[in-house]
């Protein structure tokens, strides 16, 4: 088990090492366009950029070596001799300042110190762990640091991913999943199954054709209590579209005007700037309904949209 914390350490530590390389390739694609800038002018000018381009080499310089120093660091986490010098190592990586780094270090000592049950439970909940795609996503928002910061930005962003996957928006078990997973203990795991459920029912209600499978899922995507839900309703609310809803008669075709109703009162509801600005773009949908219940809504709510109504 201590292997497994290791090897979180070294992801840090490598991880660390590619940020500052996206910094150092950066600095060169500076350096580059100073270069040719150095082609086109002379005198004063010249001499400024010169100057440039010896602050930016002396930073390329500097950034290179931290490159070269995290990398160095993350081969010295198995180099260690013995487990005082492994202590005595993760200690000071602990001391860097990286919160991830500093982080995963805490967890590495964790493993060190816990007693032989408590290492045989993580084991066996490790071979028994997530075999679904959906699974694994919940399990990193329950142990991954960067999944677990303030920042909702890396588990929407693993939401996007999930949802974007061939085939894993039209998956009924996953979506199962991620709506269990709304209820879970852990807030941040909450979170993540919310928006792993918002960008699924988003994906059906804008892209499968049978428009029964989409007004389920913007009923359901309607009742999300989460302010991520608006963009994905504004989305449904703007785009216009054809599909077939099934009938005693067989498959009848027919546009999306009850979704775009739904989200347009949900939106009302969440009274957001950016969905009193898309309600207001609807005043010249070709959908006369909806351009009427838009012109309602700003009517009955002319001020600035400032957040949800009270009770919502």
């Amino acid at each position: 088990m201590l292997g497994v914390g290791l090897r979180q350490v070294q992801d840090a530590l490598n991880k660390k090492a590619d940020e500052i390389q996206h910094q150092f390739v950066a600095v060169s694609e500076e350096l580059e366009t100073v270069g040719r800038k150095m082609l086109e002018v002379r005198g004063e000018d010249r001499a400024q950029l010169q100057s440039e381009q010896t602050a930016l080499r002396a930073k390329q310089a500097v950034l290179a070596d931290e490159v070269n120093l995290w990398r160095e660091r993350a081969r010295a986490v198995v180099q260690q001799r013995g487990e005082s010098g492994l202590r005595a190592y993760m200690a000071e990586l602990e001391g860097m300042g990286d919160p991830m780094v500093a982080f995963s270090a805490r967890q590495a000592i964790e493993f060190l110190d816990a007693p032989e049950e408590a290492l045989e439970r993580f084991q066996a909940g490790q071979d028994a762990g997530p075999k679904t795609p959906a699974g694994r996503l919940l399990q990193r928002a329950r142990s991954e640091y960067d999944m677990r910061g303030s920042e909702v930005a890396p588990r929407q962003r693993a939401a996007v991913e999930f949802a974007n996957r061939p085939g894993q928006a039209q998956d009924d078990a996953a979506l199962a999943e991620f709506e269990a997973g709304m209820s879970d203990g852990d807030p941040i795991v909450r979170e993540a199954a919310t928006l792993a459920c918002i960008q699924i029912y988003r994906f059906r209600a804008l892209r499968l054709a049978e428009l029964d499978q989409a007004n389920a899922a913007v009923e359901r995507l309607v009742k999300v209590d989460h302010r991520a839900s608006v963009a994905a309703l504004i989305e449904v609310m703007a785009q216009y579209r054809t599909g077939y809803l099934s009938s005693p008669t067989g498959m009848v075709e027919t546009d999306n005007g009850k979704l775009r109703m739904a989200a347009l009162i949900r939106l009302v509801e969440w009274h957001t700037p950016d969905a009193q600005s898309a309600v207001r773009a609807l005043r010249f949908d070709r959908d006369s309904h909806l351009v009427r219940a838009a012109e309602k809504a700003l009517e009955v709510f002319p001020g600035d949209w400032k957040g949800p109504l009270k009770g919502q």
